[in-house]
């Protein structure tokens, strides 16, 4: 849990101004990530009132935001989504030196082409994981070790698989095709194959964080893919065993950061949001909600204890590198997403 000095004092650099940052906040964002936890004494201490709409995808960024109206003020999309927003012109670069602890924000992620384009820093990152997969320990006499667990007959009904184009990364792994961010016509080909031979076996394509737990409470799934530590700890909570794992053909590596719409009448509100983000509030906030790995290690070693820390691999880079860590697209995004609506309309 945080521990109550070193949260009072990021409350404290949040309130210097507040006066002037008195408005109101509004998120398109993932769950967890406006946890009252949290949320709630940034709000008493900015005097901004945030208000959150989640996605399933990130997929449903870049729609929702081509639909206008200036509805959204912070967005936060993963690494490999955010190059789209940034070349459509729907968010604004970040002035970092409005960040006051910008440079302790790991370099790795600073620096990633994900949110630097043009000369310029479009993105905040905020949490860091991986896309691992549990299982039922119940429900495993030997546990499972491979993908193939996934596709195995005798799992079927109790299969189930993220509803996101990344599905074709774990069919292409599979497959023996390790450069998931690069496949050919013929290999996203045939991991769109794969995925058609998996699915009479699928329970559910999930879309949300709670639909998954409830799959797993009502004994309907007893393995799938997960977002690491978030699921895991809803379902421990109500006392469901289950174990994640990382498959022997590895497994993907994510960060979001919060992005700035182009526009947003609330700036000041804004920054406030993105300076409380990446301090120990906001870094231990996702971590305690979501399992989730912080962005930022120096407010992480202030606010978690010593063995959270270590066990969020705060201080081990060789995790975050052996990660197949998101990548844009670029042109080829459309072949991944057509082949996995593919899949689902068959």
């Amino acid at each position: 849990m945080l521990r109550k000095l070193v949260t009072g004092t990021a409350i404290v650099g949040l309130t210097a101004g507040a006066a002037l940052a008195e408005g109101e906040l509004n998120l398109l964002t993932w769950e967890g990530y406006a946890d009252p936890s949290f949320i709630t004494p940034f709000e008493e201490a900015s005097g901004c009132k945030v208000t959150a709409t989640y996605v399933g995808s990130n997929d449903d960024f870049a729609p929702k935001l081509a639909a206008g109206g200036g509805v959204f003020d912070l967005v936060s999309p993963a690494i490999d989504s955010t190059a789209p927003l940034i070349a459509a012109g729907f968010v604004d670069p970040i002035d970092t030196s409005r960040i006051e602890r910008w440079n302790e924000i790991y370099e790795k992620f600073r620096t990633t082409e994900g949110i630097n384009a043009n000369g310029q820093v479009y993105g905040v990152p905020f949490s860091w994981g991986a896309i691992s997969f549990m299982y039922r320990k119940d429900k495993f006499d030997t546990p499972p070790t491979s993908l193939a667990a996934l596709w195995d007959p005798a799992l079927e009904g109790r299969i189930a698989l993220w509803d996101d184009k990344s599905a074709i990364y774990v069919a292409a792994r599979l497959n023996g095709d390790a450069d998931i961010y690069n496949l050919t016509d013929e290999q996203i080909a045939a991991a769109q194959e794969t995925l058609l031979k998996q699915k009479p076996l699928v329970r559910k394509y999930w879309a949300t964080a709670g639909e998954l737990v409830d799959l797993y409470k009502a004994d309907e799934v007893w393995i799938s893919n997960t977002w690491a530590g978030y699921q895991s700890s809803l379902l421990a909570a109500d006392g469901i065993e289950v174990v994640e794992f990382i498959p022997t053909e590895n497994a993907e590596g994510w960060m979001d950061s919060f992005m700035v719409v182009k526009g947003t009448p609330n700036e000041e509100c804004a920054y406030k949001f993105l300076n409380m983000a990446v301090s120990e509030l906001g870094q231990c906030g996702v971590a305690n909600v979501n399992g989730y790995s912080a962005t930022n290690p120096v407010a992480a070693k202030e606010c978690m204890t010593p063995e959270q820390y270590l066990a969020l691999h705060q201080d081990d880079p060789d995790y975050l590198d052996s990660l197949l860590l998101w990548e844009n697209l670029g042109p080829r995004l459309s072949a991944y997403t057509n082949a996995w609506n593919a899949v689902k309309s068959q």
